[in-house]
Order: structure tokens, then sequence, then C-alpha cells
């Protein structure tokens, strides 16, 4: 006969494995369908000891005022395991609900997605991981890393991240804390349908141990994180004495029971549990032996990691290798010890580095270093210094090469600005501007690289500067593959230098204008031709309200209630460009011809653009591609007030080919110095496009 429990449970399971709410609660009163059945589809049941069907111990609290021996007592007895009785019904149950469900229905979780978490959980599986030698990546960029200021990001773009650090490999993604806010909330429920098993299987939900006064399995917070569908948890427990006594106004041994509390209910429905140990080097040095016995606790309770963490920022590598040792020393048996590092002395990555010297075999970090106040230790110097300096094996190790393209990937997401001088994947992480690296350079790559940029997916740029010598422009015109002697290509080279640094004592920079410089060198040869020539420009600004901002404001305010809502865009300029242009790149009997183009835009730069490319595009489609992504401004003397020299730079980007290029120009008149960046962007879209024709053509 089955019992109304197990037919309860039968029901409830088949709700789960077909896709229903996760919250099967209410379908048996009293009893839980464990973690384990939800992630691999294993068919246990766990009931409250009210029932007298299934029952399981859980841990119980230790009381504060336990002596030595009870305390002892309580370390040395296995909580975790049901009575025999208890086993057996379980077991028949099983038994009962598979043949149940094999005989009535074919739906059931992919097995891929077991072995996918089964893979994801074999990395401490085998036992503790110990650095350097072997290093588990742990990304928390989606946690840690988006409380930096002015970050936000939408619960779409974090699965588009996830899937995005899984296609690395990173081994763990701390993707949020669903007991905090309904974004990550959403995130993990859509990630059952919206990732891939693998990316999945690398999920970690973050939380913290249960609260003062009540039972994990009581912790709407801890439910949360077991409804949440993640494979592994990590919680946040408090390390430092003083922290516990003064800051959440606990009893050090109720601290230590929160700690023991929750890891044992997480552990105890098939979860693996890492536990972040917060304050864990002040505690250290405020009171060793608790911060220790907090480590104690987590590990007899079923803790697979833990985690130290320099969570204000303020230790010095010295300190971290020290404590490291000891903490590894006592615990690294027994648990993967972990490391989380803060950059408020901008010491997270060399903290990192030492504790996975002395030990280490977890790295916690994020992409690019984000994270909150000055950030987090950068995953993105983290990882390469371990590959490549270190020889460690981390399961992204192959996937290095692409560090580069996800260092990007993520400030393109963010909108942020890439960090040009970001270690291996900034770019400026391997440019070169002396004259005399140049040189070295081209005798062999490693006089003036730590590695070779490619294997982080980064390349050698030679910057143009009044610093330059005569080498970095010749590694321009190399680049370029120009079919002439050397000979001339040497003479070219100093005249070509000589301009530049006349340039930039006018006020222009070619350091992030390699366009404008390749452009310049190609003008010194005698097989090249203008793609085009602007014969004249005008350009005109208007308006039909000259009064103060605020009322500006208003009247866009006013246009955008009339307009259901939406703010219309108003043309504020209009500008006229002639231009004569290479009509017939196959260079027919009449191929130049002259253009007249009139175009409006927002401002009067933004309407020559538009005119420029209205000329063009019909003699040169592929401009149809061409996006203007940055406009940049610099006034280069202050104190010339009006007249001052303006230096303008844009940023190009070819939409089909992901292609970007700057130029750069510098004039008195700013719309001058713009149409002069513009035309050399137009132009050097254009450059493979009209090799072959002479400049005389033009006269």
């Amino acid at each position: 006969m089955i019992s109304q429990v197990q037919a309860q449970a039968a029901i409830a399971t088949a709700f789960l494995l077909l896709g229903g709410d996760n919250h099967v609660e209410s379908f048996i009163p009293g009893a839980v369908i464990t973690r384990t059945a939800r992630i691999t589809s294993s068919l246990s049941l766990r009931e409250q000891p009210d029932n007298e069907a299934i029952t399981e111990t859980s841990p119980p609290l230790i009381p504060s005022d336990a002596t030595e021996d009870e305390l002892a007592w309580h370390a040395n007895h296995d909580f975790t395991t049901a009575p025999d009785d208890a086993s057996s019904t379980a077991s028949a149950t099983d038994d009962w609900i598979k043949q149940d469900f094999e005989s009535q229905s074919s739906t059931s979780f992919p097995s891929a997605n077991q072995e996918e978490v089964q893979q994801s959980q074999q990395l401490l599986a085998n036992g503790p991981i110990r650095g350097p030698t072997n290093v588990i990546v742990y990304d928390t960029t989606l946690r840690d890393g988006t409380q930096m200021e002015s970050i936000s990001v939408s619960c779409a773009d974090k699965l588009k991240i996830a899937q995005r650090l899984s296609e690395f490999n990173v081994d763990y993604i701390e993707a949020g804390w669903p007991g905090s806010n309904p974004k990550d909330e959403e995130f993990f429920r859509r990630a059952q349908t919206e990732l891939d098993g693998k990316a999945k299987s690398k999920l970690v939900a973050f939380g913290s141990t249960r609260r003062k006064g009540i039972q994990a399995k009581d912790d709407a917070q801890i439910q949360k994180l077991v409804d949440c569908c993640a494979p592994t948890v990590c919680i946040v427990a408090k390390a430092h004495l003083w922290q516990v006594t003064d800051i959440i106004r606990a009893n050090p041994t109720e601290n230590l029971d929160m700690i023991t509390d929750s890891v044992s209910y997480l552990t105890s429905l098939g979860i693996d549990v890492m536990v972040d140990l917060e304050h864990y080097f002040d505690g250290f040095k405020f009171d060793k032996d608790y911060t220790l016995k907090c480590c104690d606790a987590a590990v007899k309770a079923g803790a697979k990691v833990l985690v130290m963490c320099d969570t204000n920022g303020g230790s010095m590598p010295w300190e971290v290798d020290e404590i490291t040792k000891e903490t590894v020393e006592k615990f690294g048996n027994l648990a993967t010890v972990g490391i989380h590092c803060h950059n408020d002395c901008g010491l997270a990555v060399a903290n990192s580095l030492t504790g996975a010297k002395a030990g280490v075999g977890l790295i916690q970090g994020t992409v690019n270093g984000i994270g909150e106040r000055t950030g987090n230790a950068d995953l993105c110097s983290i990882v390469p210094s371990l590959a490549l300096h270190v020889d460690s094996k981390m399961t992204c190790n192959d996937n290095l090469d692409e560090i580069t393209s996800l260092s990007r990937y993520l400030d393109e997401t963010l909108n942020r600005t890439p960090n040009r001088g970001a270690p291996f994947v900034g770019s400026s992480a391997f440019a070169h501007k002396g004259g005399l690296h140049v040189a070295a350079l081209e005798r062999s790559p490693d006089s003036y690289q730590h590695v070779d940029p490619s294997k982080v997916g980064n390349q050698l740029r030679v910057l143009i500067s009044e610093l330059s010598g005569r080498q970095n422009i010749l590694g321009k015109m190399k680049k370029l593959d120009m079919d002439i002697d050397e000979k001339t290509v040497a003479e070219r080279s100093l005249v070509i230098l000589e301009r530049v640094k006349h340039l930039e004592s006018m006020g222009y920079t070619f350091e992030g204008a390699d366009a404008s410089v390749e452009l310049m060198i190609l003008h010194s040869t005698q097989n090249y031709c203008l793609p085009f020539r602007v014969l004249d420009y005008t350009a005109q600004v208007y308006d039909t309200d000259v009064d103060s901002a605020s009322r500006v404001m208003s009247k866009m305010e006013n246009d955008k209630s009339r307009n259901g809502g939406t703010v219309t865009k108003t043309n504020l300029a209009r500008a006229t460009v002639n231009v004569r242009v290479l009509d017939d790149p196959n260079h027919g009997e009449d191929e130049f011809l002259d253009r007249l183009e009139v175009a409006e835009g927002n401002g009067p730069v933004d309407a020559l653009a538009n005119a420029l490319k209205k000329a063009l595009v019909p003699s040169h489609p592929a401009l149809e591609s061409l996006q203007l992504i940055d406009y940049k401004v610099r006034i280069l003397d202050p104190a010339a007030a009006t007249a001052a020299a303006t230096r303008v730079m844009i940023e190009f980007k070819d939409v089909n080919t992901d292609r970007q290029w700057t130029t750069v120009s510098v004039d008195r008149n700013i719309i001058s110095a713009s149409l002069n960046a513009l035309v050399d962007g137009f132009e050097y879209a254009l450059k493979d496009v009209v090799a072959g024709c002479f400049f005389d053509d033009f006269e």
C-alpha cells in the first residue's frame, strides 16, 4: 500500500521534473524534495521529524553556555547521517518513485546536465586543491563586481556575461545573492532555461549564514539559496571577533553555531558549500584563535572551501603569506583554502598571487578588477600571471588567448571605457614608444616584453610621437607591407619622423591615432592617391530658442508630452560638402567626378559627417557600415580663450568587421579640426580600395 506521503511525493517530483515551480512544499505537508533531486534527478525524499515516514536528523545548535567537553563531544559526532531505519525507508521510497516514474513518463532531466553538474563538483570531489600547482578560478564579477560605483547591469546582460564566462571556462561563476534582490532571483530562475548546461553547472549562489535565534532551515534567506537551483552556494560568515561582538552583536559561540548550522543544513541537501570568512586577515591579527575556530566550525560542518577575505583591502603581501601558510597548514588537508582580495591598497593581485604561492587553491576575483570602492582582484592579471609565469594548471588555460576579448566584452556590455593601461589586456599593455625600445624589439620581441602578446589575445603596438626613433616609423611602414626599396624607406622614415615631431610641437598627438600616422606614410608614396578630396564646405548652426538651459529643457519636456512621451530628434545644424571623388576604382576613362551634398545633424560636426558620408557612399558603398563611436575635444592653450588651438580625436568603427581606428587633427577652428579628422577617418576606411593611382590624376 502506498502511503499518502509517498503519493504526494510522487506528484511533486513529477511536477518538478516536468519543469514546474520549485516550490513543491504545498504538495507534501511537512515534506521537502531534496536539493539533490532538483539538480541530478535523484529522487530521495526528506521529511520533517513530525511525520512518521522518513526522518533525517539535522545538527543541533550548540548551547551558548556549553563546556569545553560538550563542545568536543559535538565536534566528534556526525549529525548529518540519518538513522538506519530512515535510510532504508528513504531508499524504498526512491525505488518506488523511480519504478513508477519510468513506467508512466519518459520525461527526465537530460543526462548531459547531470554529467555537467558532476563535472563541476569533481573539482573538489578528489580532495582539497593546493596552489600554486593547481588553482581554481572563481569569478564574482556578477555579484561583487556589480557593487562598483556607476555600474548597473540588467538581468539579460548578466545572463550574457555568465555565458561568456562559461565559454572562457572559469571554474565557478558567482552570479548573485538571490535573497537580497529581485534581479538576482530572476537571474537564477531564467538561468535554468536560458543558459546551457555547462554554464549552469558553474553557477554559485551567494548568501550569508542564518540569522541569530533561528535554525537554518527556518531562515528565509537560506531557503532562497536552496530554491535557486545553483549546485554550489557560497555563504559569508564573520571571522573577526570584534565584528561578531560589536557589529552583528552576537555571542562568539552563537556565531560559530550560525556557521555550523548553515553549512550543515545546506550540505545535507546535496549542495557544495564554500564559506567566505569575512575580515579574515584582520580577524586573524586581532584574535587568531577565534578566527581559526570559525574555520574549524565550517570544515566540520562540511564546507569544501574556506575563503580568506581581505575585506577592507588593507593587508600587506607578507602578512597574507604568513597567515595563509598557517591556515593551509591547519586546514589544507581538510578543505581547499581560497582567497578574496580587495584593491584598497593596490595590492589585490599581488596578495592573490602571494596566497597561491603559499598554498591557496581557489582565487576569487572579477574581470577587469571591478568591485566596490577601489575594486577587487583582477582576474585578467591573475590568470595570465599564473598561467605564463607560475605554470599553474587551470581549466581556462586553453582559452587564455581569449582573455583580452573577454575583458573588452565586459566593458562593452557594462558601457565602460576600457583601461588602456591594464596589464595583459589593455591596448597599451604591449605598446612601445621609445626609439631604442623599438629598435631592440626589431631584433628580439623578448627585449622589452615579458610575454608574447598573442598568448593573451593582444598585440604589439608601435607608437609614434616626438620621442620616437626612426625604428618606430620603419615598423609602421613594414606593417603596411609597402613595395619600396630599403633606401627609399629609410629616407622617407626620417622625413615622416620630422613631420611627426613638428606636428606634435603644435599640439598633435599620434599615440592613440594610428590611422593618421598610416595615412601620413601612405601620402609619402608615389603610387597612392586620395580616394576623394573635399573641395569646399560650409556648416550652419541655427535654433529657434536661445533661452537659458532650464528653458530649453522645459521646451524639450513640452515636446515630449506633445509627442506621446517621445522626445523627437531636432536637427539644429546643416552642412554642405563639395567633394571630388574617385568614382571608379578600376580607373575607367571618367573616373573622377564632383559631388555636392547637403545634410542635417544635431550639431555642425554631426551634419558634416552625414553630408560627407552621403557624398561618398554612392561611389563607395562599403562606407555604409562606418560608424563614429567617439569624439573627443581638448583645448590646448586655455589662456588663449576662444582663440585657443583645439585638438580633435575621432574614433571610427566598421560594424561589419569590428575594425576600429582613430584619427587626430589640430586647428584654432574647431569645425576645421573636426572635418580634417573626419576626412582622415573616411579615407582610412578606403585605403585598401584605391591603391594604384597617382597624385597627379587630381591635377
